[in-house]
């Protein structure tokens, strides 16, 4: 699952008019649907907002509109933008301030969509992976070996606490979990406890 890294907005100007794109982390289709009209509300004087979003776990829900602009050649490819970088938990404005010259379908299309991608390119992407936070409670007299091994392997621990023992947060990609509570057992010769916590996820920069 990929989504934009942050919020943002780009402009590029094409033969005179103005396209701005704002593009905006959303968590579900309400979320999209209320950014999108208070964006619509701000921006009143605009020529045309054209708003396309996707979002759902595996993007299964879209949505586009053309705002005025001649039919599909405004929110379908900015929305085409979306689904081919894969992206969900996102919803995109382009607003456009018009110069005078007419674009045409194909100019149109070009430009809502190079907006969306520009855009897209400039606040960055990011994936998110399956990840369980690990607790693992070790006495004092193990901690620095731990922590030394867990460093060694290129992994920081979200959170380390001290009290009657040392206990870490350590986030491990699904796939690895077996694998790492058995490196843990190894590595503290079987005296660590630990404890799977919720699921979640980290996000991971996609170049």
């Amino acid at each position: 699952m990929r989504m934009i890294k942050q919020s943002g907005s780009h402009e590029l100007e094409i033969r005179k008019s103005r396209f701005v794109c704002t593009l905006a982390r959303v968590g579900s289709e309400a979320e999209a649907v209320g950014f999108l009209a208070a964006h619509r509300r701000a921006h009143r004087d605009a020529t045309h907002n054209c708003t396309a979003y996707v979002v759902g776990e595996h993007g299964e829900i879209t949505k586009s509109n053309d705002d005025g602009e001649p039919a599909g050649t405004a929110g379908i490819p900015m929305l085409e933008v979306l689904l081919r970088r894969e992206l969900t938990g996102v919803a995109a404005v382009v607003t456009r301030y018009f110069g005078g010259v007419k674009l045409g379908a194909g100019g149109l299309v070009r430009a809502y969509g190079q907006a969306v991608a520009e855009t897209v390119e400039a606040v960055g992407v990011v994936e998110l992976r399956p990840v369980v936070t690990v607790t693992v409670r070790v006495g004092h007299g193990l901690a620095g070996r731990f922590l030394g091994d867990l460093h060694g392997r290129g992994v920081q621990p979200d959170e380390v606490r001290y009290g009657a023992g040392v206990e870490a947060d350590v986030a491990v990609p699904v796939p690895e979990l077996a694998a790492f509570e058995a490196w843990v057992a190894e590595v503290t010769a079987g005296r660590a406890e630990v404890e799977r916590g919720a699921p979640g996820y980290v996000e991971v920069p996609v170049p």
